[in-house]
């Protein structure tokens, strides 16, 4: 259970109903994801959040798929369950494959081992990193 509860379409002040019926639009759908409804407890976290994710994953110099893949990672990086869930859908909706998805994991492991050791080994950069 979120630590303030979810905010229903229908339990929603104007201003949520707001922000759920542009994710609903922008989106291409009919139904707001638990995240969106635990947001909606602080309505000005809501709006300023769904822009910020608006803004961020808009087309760009990265496609869709790609955008959703570097969330994907960062989310297992940062252990967060609900966002592997949400950009895993997410990912494969846009087009990604098992086999990607294994590779992507693959990297997020060795990027998190070799950064571990990078730490910990207080390995200094390298000049020719730094032009």
């Amino acid at each position: 259970m979120p630590t303030r509860g979810f905010i229903e379409y229908q339990d929603a002040s104007p201003a949520v109903k707001a922000v759920y019926d542009d994710i609903m639009t922008v989106r291409q759908t009919d139904y707001i994801n638990n995240f969106w409804k635990a947001l909606a407890a602080d309505p000005a976290t809501l709006r300023r959040t769904w822009e910020s994710v608006k803004e961020v994953m808009a087309p760009g110099q990265l496609d869709p798929l790609t955008k959703e893949m570097i969330y994907l990672a960062v989310s297992a990086s940062n252990q967060c369950g609900y966002c592997i869930a949400s950009h895993t859908a997410a990912a494969r909706k846009a087009g990604m494959s098992d086999a990607q998805f294994s590779e992507i994991m693959a990297v997020v492991g060795m990027a998190n081992e070799t950064n571990r050791l990078v730490s910990g080994y207080q390995v200094e950069i390298d000049d020719r990193f730094k032009a």
